[in-house]
């Protein structure tokens, strides 16, 4: 699991329902990277090897999916902090619910169409990248952000509580006129390709009990800010985190919701100051991307390397 190369190769993804990135080892320079269409209003370029032939063989791999409203690339340190370990990590935009388009975020469409935009990734990333054979099967994992850590949370066998959600929904618009209006989601997609997951700040935790989290089996690596913020209730996460089956590893942060987003730039900080003002205001973000970074690579070492061993 050692890194054979010092630079995150990257391949852009650009189809319907599949807008996004690759990371990947490979040998190479790193340079900015543009993005093109795919780029959001937030985005100034990510920084790679574009196109470079994948370093390694069968290789774990990790699926990300963003917050509410993001994007593909918002958790980019992360992305090519994995693949500098010797992983290969796929993101996409979630349609509906990116920064370009708001078409399905305040609806419960999202909440079913989430998972199954990682169901779909995973199945192009195992039957039909061009590069799929540089993929371990066997070793897969799941990264979530804020509706991602849902979203990470359905993938692997929770349930929704939503008669729950709609008794504490005050408001008449939106999701909670929906439940009100005795709306009911179909099954959520459940994927037992996934063997291990790092969720981060996971939202809508009203949804969540004891009971419709007990069909989760597999090794969790579970991050919670502890102030919270921008739709995140820190007592719901606690509770959550508390509520999980077996023994997931819990890590509590002294910072607001949106530290987990990556570093931001002195333009981007100027131009989207909302995503880069921290809770305490003086947190160091960069410092405190080296050692989640470290962590989650470690996690994920952990959850993978003897399964890659005895193959």
């Amino acid at each position: 699991m050692a890194s054979p190369a010092n630079a995150a190769g990257m391949q852009l993804l650009d189809s319907p329902g599949l807008a996004g990135a690759i990371w990947y080892p490979c040998s190479g320079k790193p340079e900015k990277i543009s993005l093109g269409d795919l780029a959001v209003a937030a985005d100034f370029g990510l920084t790679g090897v574009k196109d470079c032939p994948v370093t390694g063989a069968k290789l774990p791999l990790i699926t990300f999916s963003h917050g509410r409203g993001g994007w593909f690339g918002q958790h980019h340190d992360t992305a090519e902090a994995l693949a500098d370990a010797g992983f290969i990590v796929a993101a996409i935009n979630h349609p509906g619910d990116t920064a370009n388009d708001f078409s399905r975020r305040n609806t419960l469409s999202v909440w079913v169409s989430r998972p199954a935009d990682m169901v779909r990734l995973l199945d192009f990333m195992l039957n039909d990248w061009k590069d799929r054979t540089s993929i371990d099967p066997a070793r897969i994992g799941f990264f979530g952000f804020s509706l991602g850590g849902y979203t990470g949370l359905v993938l692997a066998a929770a349930t929704l509580d939503t008669q729950r959600l709609a008794t504490l929904c005050t408001e008449k618009t939106g999701i909670c006129e929906e439940l009100h209006n005795g709306a009911v989601l179909p099954s959520l997609p459940h994927d037992t390709r996934i063997k291990a997951a790092v969720l981060a700040d996971a939202a809508v935790t009203a949804v969540f009990t004891r009971e419709s989290l007990a069909g989760i089996q597999i090794p969790l690596q579970v991050w919670r800010s502890q102030f919270g913020g921008h739709g995140v209730d820190p007592t719901g996460t606690e509770r959550v985190s508390n509520s999980l089956p077996g023994r997931p590893e819990i890590h509590v942060v002294p910072a607001g919701h949106y530290a987990f987003l990556a570093p931001c730039s002195e333009q981007l900080a100027a131009t989207v100051p909302r995503i880069c003002t921290d809770n305490p205001p003086d947190i160091d973000r960069a410092a405190f991307h080296r050692e989640f970074n470290a962590s989650v690579i470690r996690f994920f070492r952990e959850q993978f390397v003897d399964a890659g061993e005895n193959r």
